[in-house]
This record gives C-alpha cells, structure tokens and sequence, in this order.
C-alpha cells in the first residue's frame, strides 16, 4: 500500500473490531472500542512510516543502478 491514509485506516478498523470484539466479550461497553481505536491508529500510523522508509530506499537503489 502506498498511500499512508489507507494504512491508518486499516489499522483504525483492525483496532475497532478488536475492541468491539472485547467490549462485547467483557462487557465493559464502549471502553475497549475506544483502545482498539488508539491501538489501530497507532499500528496504521506505523506501518504507513514503514512503508515510506522502504519505498525511499527503492527509489535510491533505483537511481543508483541506472
């Protein structure tokens, strides 16, 4: 994925069906959607930097072979 906004959003879903799936399982109400929101986001968020630092060393790589 190149677009960093797809990432975080990813993460944003990933950490909202997890917490839905622990406020459900425990019974805590909105809490853990609320965790599983900041975790996704901050699992996106990684994962978009990542990606960036890959993709910039590819196009260095790139330039140097031609």
């Amino acid at each position: 994925m190149k677009k960093p906004s797809t990432q975080i959003a990813l993460g944003i879903a990933l950490g909202a069906g997890v917490g839905a799936a622990l406020s459900a399982a425990l019974g805590t109400g909105t809490a853990w959607l609320a965790i599983g929101i900041a975790v996704g986001i901050a699992i996106g968020v990684t994962m978009s930097r990542k990606s960036s630092h890959a993709e910039k060393a590819n196009d260095q790589r790139s330039t140097i072979n031609e």
